[in-house]
């Protein structure tokens, strides 16, 4: 152990192992019953309640607050909220402080979900939980309810097992993560800091060596309603909408002719990603629309800031409006509306991750895998701006933003059972 050995390693490994496997019930119980809660963006303060009960029921300390408790605004890092009431966003970080020689530790998983889409379109009722076949079902289930399960029941695990950590250990449930990683940024303004951070995404158990950055914009286009009937005469908003798709597509294809030259993607097809994830426009079948607006997503390589990212989308949009006759003389409102996320990387080499092979080795008698992730995840926050260690390693699944969204439960009995071990070296852990 980090601070002291108090029984053979392998010893430890099987107490571990059969505590968790004496939880597992409970915690398929406990994951159903977050997965029951549609912790939609803004609607997430009945799940944070909830578990804030679950912590305080554990005798961690418990500390809720929201986003508007912490300075957002003074973080250069801050993403636009873009309508959403700050003082309901809350964020819970429950601690456990033994007063330990250990090193300290962060747990941290978000608890927003992304919506469901048509419900008739699942196989079953996507807040249900349902267990079928050695998989949980739901939205959330896998991104990332599982993941935050885990680290739960990883520490419920070594209590079980007759120790505690012999340091100070923050378990942060937090909001934001699917939109700006403001609720990861709000535990750090809010003063938490740690030796290392791992936040147990779901990874299929390998670790995420660099991740991309994420640039989210809202493209608001006019145009000139008229009768169908003379529609030369008027200009539609959903056709000058989806000529700037194309140009951002055109861009994204430019982007990509680059990432060759990037030192952790160079080998990964088109990891930068241009996505229209919400189009609404128009009011009537028979008139020209008078109004489009584009949610949009881009991704950025290693080596550029989101600032620069968001030169290029500035540079595209110009280009693009001064190639149509209409958009140069009536150009489209562009709004920040979400992620300004930097890129990342987890470099190799790291004591925390060397720790994290060993006891992902132990718990699934494979080696760690790593992998390059052209989405993000708030590690960021903790690596490039805090200059604290950050893993992102969590359970097997499919579909996450998908219908029938599932975890594989034996992935994730495993992924508990790396933590608690994860945990248990990095901290040091000591007879209760």
């Amino acid at each position: 152990m980090a601070t002291e050995t108090l029984t053979k390693p392998d010893q430890l490994t099987e107490q571990l192992r059969a505590a968790v496997d004496r939880n597992f019930d409970d915690q398929l119980g406990f994951l159903a019953r977050m997965v029951q809660f549609r912790s939609l963006r803004g609607e997430e303060t009945p799940q944070q309640d909830w578990l804030a009960q679950q912590f305080a029921g554990r005798g961690y300390g418990v500390d809720t607050f929201s986003l508007a408790d912490v300075d957002l605004a003074s973080h250069p890092k801050a993403a636009p909220l873009d309508g959403i009431d700050p003082a309901g966003s809350k964020q819970v970080v429950a601690t456990y402080d033994s007063q330990g020689k250990g090193r300290s530790l962060i747990l941290q998983g978000h608890i927003d979900v992304v919506p469901e889409g048509p419900t008739d379109l699942w196989t079953d009722q996507p807040y249900a939980g349902v267990v079928r076949d050695g998989w949980m079902i739901g939205r959330g289930a896998l991104d990332m309810k599982a993941g935050v399960s885990a680290m739960i029941f990883a520490l419920d695990a070594i209590r079980g097992a007759g120790y505690a950590p012999d340091a100070r250990v923050h378990l942060q449930t937090v909001t934001e993560e699917e939109s700006t990683g403001n609720g990861a940024l709000a535990t750090l303004l809010r003063g938490y800091r740690a030796d290392a951070c791992l936040i147990p995404e779901p990874t299929g158990h390998t670790l995420t060596r660099a991740q991309v950055g994420t640039i989210w914009f809202r493209l608001r286009v006019r145009g000139t309603p008229v009768h169908v009937a003379y529609s030369e005469t008027g200009t539609s908003a959903i056709l000058s909408a989806t000529h700037l798709i194309r140009a951002f597509q055109d861009y994204t294809k430019t982007i990509n002719a680059k990432a060759a030259r990037d030192p952790w993607f160079g080998q990964v097809k088109n990891p930068i990603k241009f996505n229209v994830g919400i189009i609404k426009g128009g009011d009537w079948p028979s008139s020209t629309a008078a109004w489009c607006e584009l949610d949009c997503r881009l991704g950025l390589l290693t080596d550029e800031t989101p600032q620069q990212a968001m030169r290029g989308i500035e540079q595209c949009l110009a280009e693009a409006q001064a190639a149509d006759s209409f958009l140069s003389e009536n150009p489209a409102e562009l709004i920040w509306s979400g992620f300004q996320a930097d890129p990342a990387v987890c470099e190799p080499g790291g004591v925390a991750e060397a720790v994290l092979t060993a006891a992902h080795q132990a718990a699934f008698q494979a080696p760690l895998d790593v992998r390059l992730s052209t989405a993000v995840n708030d590690t960021r926050y903790y690596c490039v701006d805090y200059g604290i260690p950050a893993l992102c390693y969590g359970p097997y699944g499919m579909a996450p933003h998908g219908f029938d969204e599932r975890v594989d439960l034996e992935s994730l009995r495993k992924t508990t059972l790396s933590i608690a071990l994860f945990v248990a070296e990095w901290c040091g852990v000591k007879k209760l």
